[in-house]
């Protein structure tokens, strides 16, 4: 297991040297000077000239990307344009919200999809599974920019149940958290479904059936053991599409994430901060892939990686 991990890390090397890569070119390419934004109208030429110059955005692009994969290489995310503080320590600071978030949406996707997806098998073709089927449409159907809304006119502004914005306990976290965890259900339902669909027709489900086990522990214990691995794939897939969700929900949601500070970044024209909050992003998809991939073998004992 050691060695596949070690390398699974070095391949991803390359990849996170082009995400750095692109990162930095598309930044820059954005029309729009960080130093006048930051700066505001009425500033003066030499003042604003004296301001790119301390920054370093007056020498030439290829030597600034040196500049920074130096500082990458010594683990020196740079500073941030607008405030002056340390790159590291904003993202430091909003990543636990991000990844509490991320986890709110995960746990409430599996509450959903695991019950329902197994339902939908075990019932084809029946009321119940024509329901979850259209269900899980309609949470496909659904963008965050459109569900966050109708939860907070539904929950906080008509109901009074839940808070509208902010960070602040699980009550101010269940919006968000199925807002962003929604579409995710709905995928991995679908995949539940088809996995278990599959796997109930195998012999070793008529035997267990024939020995005179309970139909829940020929279900839970042996079918969807054995058919989590194609869910296992989908959750690892998507929870890179759940950290690029979450820009959106957490700005919906005032949610104080890395998503929210990615976008205040990009507004600023903040060069070290939006390619910090990228990076982290990106080794966040490719950890949790390599988290996956080892989880295939917990699941599965039959699978080795020696």
């Amino acid at each position: 297991m050691i060695p596949f991990v070690l390398r699974r890390l070095a391949l991803t090397l390359p990849i996170v040297w082009i995400v750095v890569t692109l990162v930095f070119s598309l930044i820059h390419l954005v029309p729009g000077d960080p130093v006048a934004q930051m700066l505001g109208e009425g500033t003066s030429v030499t003042e604003i000239e004296r301001i790119r110059h301390e920054l370093g955005l007056d020498r030439p692009i290829f030597e600034q990307y040196r500049a920074y994969m130096m500082g990458l290489l010594r683990g020196d995310l740079g500073m941030s344009f607008r405030n002056q503080e340390a790159v590291a320590t904003s993202i430091l600071s909003r990543y636990p919200a991000t990844i509490e978030l991320a986890l709110g949406a995960t746990v409430f996707s599996l509450m959903v999809a695991i019950p329902f997806g197994v339902m939908s098998a075990v019932r084809r073709g029946k009321a119940a599974d024509r329901v979850i089927g259209f269900l899980s449409l309609l949470g496909l159907s659904l963008p965050n920019f459109a569900l966050g809304p109708m939860m907070i006119l539904l929950f906080s502004i008509a109901l009074g149940l839940l808070p509208v914005s902010g960070r602040g306990g699980l009550s101010s976290l269940i919006l968000p958290a199925v807002t962003l965890g929604g579409a995710l259900a709905a995928i991995t339902t679908r995949m539940v479904r088809a996995s278990m669909l599959e796997e109930i027709q195998r012999d070793y489900v008529r035997t267990a059936r024939a020995k005179g086990l309970k139909e829940s522990v020929v279900v839970f214990k042996h079918a969807l053991r054995n058919g989590l691995i194609p869910v296992i794939t989908i959750l690892g897939l998507q929870m890179g599409a759940l950290l690029a969700g979450a820009i959106i929900t957490e700005t919906i949601f005032s949610w104080p994430g890395l998503g929210r500070l990615t976008i205040q970044a990009i507004y600023a024209r903040d060069y070290p901060l939006v390619q910090g909050c990228l990076l982290v992003i990106a080794l966040s998809y490719i950890l949790i892939n390599l988290v996956s991939d080892v989880l295939y073998s917990v699941v599965d004992p039959r699978i080795r990686y020696d």
